[in-house]
């Protein structure tokens, strides 16, 4: 089945982005109507009106520089702060002494605060401890002295941007991170379900070949040796696997990629699951099944039916091709239930555990992750001398199992 790419985008600092343009735009109009009042009061008017001017036009002209960090460059921030210090610089040539002294407002007022968030935002901590300090700086020149409300201004936006640097730069790890888990679980997925079709096929042939070298003798032999060794050198790979590198977005502000293998969508038409296992009844397999059609999505149907097949082939090797199975189907309102049970000699007590640690994955991928999946469960019972029986429990409502699961 073909197959497609899904990339998954995750950004915790683009609301950021989104919130810093909207503060620009409010402190612009912020500052313009706070000159507005107190016009009579400036001893040069026209500086404030001309500096305004420019920092309305810089404001609007460059809402798109701080919609992400790859629009934010260096050379934006650099112009940026230079215009917010320019204004705290020009606030005693056009304000009158008098104000400046009783704590009036500089030019750009808290429109300045965010020229030190973008620093913050784009490069963090560091970036936003230099930027906050040279506002420090324009601030002490444009009083003339350390008053007590320009220290604490100058302390509270130096600790609020250097506070938001530093989260951005955790978030930032935190989302590759969670991108490099999301791909070592999409890569488990797949290696899973590709070591259960495996199962299914090539090693069961495998182990097939084996056997019947072994019994035949001579060439045959030679030749069932060679399939044992390849059957344990697949085996090892399946329950090895590899784990991909992970890859992040080369733009911070799309935030941290994570890239996953899903095939195409599967036909939305409920399947009858009756028709699926048919083909296993036969001379020593007997299938009990509703009257009526037992609907389950085409997945869901397809994975029960192969799991039932995986069942039967342990049946078959493990308490021989005589022994007799029976199939019973059940239609639950929430679920459906089928159970294989055979005449067999059981299992011995930890021969599950034990056959997992030695790469042999055929109950707990074959049945156990088919099951697992689709947000169901299987259930192995087995008495030793009393045969085995499994019990297969899959809801209905496969579609939003996984979407349930794709949330978590």
């Amino acid at each position: 089945m073909a197959e497609r790419e899904r990339v998954m985008r995750m950004s915790v600092e683009q609301p950021l982005w989104r919130a810093l343009t909207a503060y620009r735009v409010l402190t612009m109009l912020y500052a313009i109507g706070l000159f507005t009042t107190a016009y009579e009061e400036f001893t040069r008017p026209w500086v404030a009106v001309a500096y305004y001017a420019v920092l309305s036009g810089w404001t609007l002209a460059t809402l798109p520089r701080v919609a992400n960090a790859a629009r934010c460059t260096k050379r934006f921030l650099a112009a940026d702060l230079t215009i917010a210090v320019a204004g705290i610089l020009l606030t005693p040539v056009a304000d009158a002494p008098e104000r400046i002294h009783a704590g009036g407002p500089t030019l750009p007022s808290i429109w300045t605060a965010g020229a030190v968030l973008a620093f913050a935002v784009k490069g963090g901590w560091r970036w936003a401890a230099l930027a906050s300090g040279l506002v420090a700086v324009a601030n002490l020149i444009e009083r003339g002295s350390p008053a007590r409300d320009t220290v604490h201004n100058v302390i509270l936006v130096c600790i609020a941007s250097i506070a938001i640097g530093y989260v951005v730069e955790v978030a930032r790890a935190s989302e590759r991170t969670l991108a490099r888990a999301l791909e070592i679980e999409a890569a488990t997925r797949e290696r899973e379900r590709l070591a259960r079709d495996i199962h299914d096929s090539v090693l069961q042939v495998l182990a097939m070949v084996q056997r019947r070298g072994a019994v035949i003798g001579g060439e045959a032999a030679e030749l069932g040796r060679m399939a044992g060794e390849q059957e344990v050198a697949l085996r090892t790979l399946v329950s090895g696997g590899l784990v991909p590198v992970s890859r992040v977005s080369e733009d911070a502000a799309e935030g941290a990629v994570v890239r996953a293998v899903d095939e195409q969508p599967e036909e939305s038409g409920p399947v009858d699951l009756r028709a699926l296992l048919a083909p296993y009844a036969g001379a020593r397999v007997s299938l009990a099944e509703p009257g009526a059609p037992v609907p389950l999505a085409p997945v869901a149907a397809r994975e029960v039916a192969a799991a039932v097949g995986a069942a039967l082939d342990n049946v078959r090797k493990h308490a021989g091709e005589q022994a007799r199975a029976w199939i019973l189907v059940e239609d639950e309102p929430d679920e459906v239930i089928v159970t294989v049970r055979d005449d067999g000699p059981g299992i011995p007590e930890g021969r599950l555990d034990q056959a997992e640690g030695e790469g042999r994955l055929g109950v707990a991928l074959s049945i156990r992750g088919r099951l697992r999946d689709l947000g169901g469960s299987a259930e192995l019972i087995s008495v030793p001398g009393q045969g085995t029986e499994v019990e297969l429990k899959v809801p209905k409502d496969v579609t939003n199992v996984r979407g349930k699961a794709e949330r978590r």
